[in-house]
């Protein structure tokens, strides 16, 4: 952490799609921002395409939309909605495109290993390596699920940040589906992690509230806006059981040994003496 009268601490959450780091460490960031941070989310895969291939516009027209709207430029603001629901920094997003633009063609071609063609990830490794070296703390997915942009995020972060400054998120949705999953972290085997679960309570409802503000996946992934609290309380209660805690609500992340220590610290500071949101 930044040493008394410099800068702030920084927190970077690199997240693969314009949901995935509030869906599945919403509580997490909150609490940092309570707790003085400088956070910030960055999401790789956000370019607008022009004229998308058929299974691409498949992927708006299923929720509803129209063919003529820009998806991606909806989703871009649906995530500064959220960011600034739980009190972060301006998101960054990367022009990259989604798996769907770049020759995933179905639903399953997005749960193969990556194709031998698709050269996204080092484009990916060059942008991460020049943000995330002076981060404090860098948070990212497990890759839970296999779904390939999340590997492919995973791989760079594992590539570019210091690993002792990694904490790994549990994948959600893709964990509500399978609760006992588990994918290799780091993914490339590197470092030590040990799991850490943070008391989320007392922000329970602001990640709720930030999740919301994703309204066009919200059907697809939790069955509709009414379910979005239920379900997340859910998944959080599962992981407070899941480490045996003390308090109702939790987010489980596997750390390396300085982001366990600062994740450690932060959700004793500031958890909720009652347990509830």
């Amino acid at each position: 952490m930044k040493q008394a009268g410099t800068e702030l601490p920084t927190a970077i959450a690199v997240s693969p799609h314009l949901d995935d780091a509030v869906f599945s460490a919403g509580g997490v960031l909150a609490l940092l921002a309570r707790a003085g941070w400088q956070v910030r989310v960055l999401t790789c895969f956000t370019a607008s395409v022009a004229d998308p291939r058929p299974f691409a516009l498949s992927t708006q027209l299923d929720k509803g939309l129209p063919a003529d709207v820009d998806y991606m430029a909806l989703r871009r603001a649906e995530d500064r909605a959220a960011q600034r629901r739980l009190g972060l920094l301006p998101p960054v997003h990367l022009p990259l495109p989604e798996a769907p633009h770049r020759g995933y063609d179905s639903p399953a071609a997005l749960f193969q290993p990556p194709r031998p063609d698709d050269t996204v990830g080092t484009r990916l490794r060059r942008q991460l390596r020049r943000r995330l070296v002076s981060a404090d703390l860098v948070l990212a997915p497990q890759a839970i699920g296999d779904h390939v942009d999340h590997l492919l995020t995973a791989r760079a972060v594992a590539a570019t940040a210091p690993h002792a400054r990694i904490a790994w998120w549990r994948d959600t949705p893709y964990v509500i589906r399978a609760p006992s999953a588990r994918a290799p972290v780091p993914p490339d085997g590197r470092g030590a992690t040990r799991e850490v679960t943070v008391d989320i309570g007392a922000v329970l409802a602001d990640k709720t509230a930030a999740a919301q503000c994703y309204p066009t996946q919200l059907g697809f992934q939790f069955g509709g806006v009414e379910r979005v609290g239920e379900t997340l309380s859910a998944t959080a209660r599962a992981a407070a059981l899941g480490a045996a805690a003390s308090y109702a609500f939790g987010e489980a992340l596997e750390a390396g040994h300085t982001a366990h220590r600062i994740l450690g610290a932060v959700g004793a500071a500031l958890s909720d003496p009652a347990g509830t949101a």
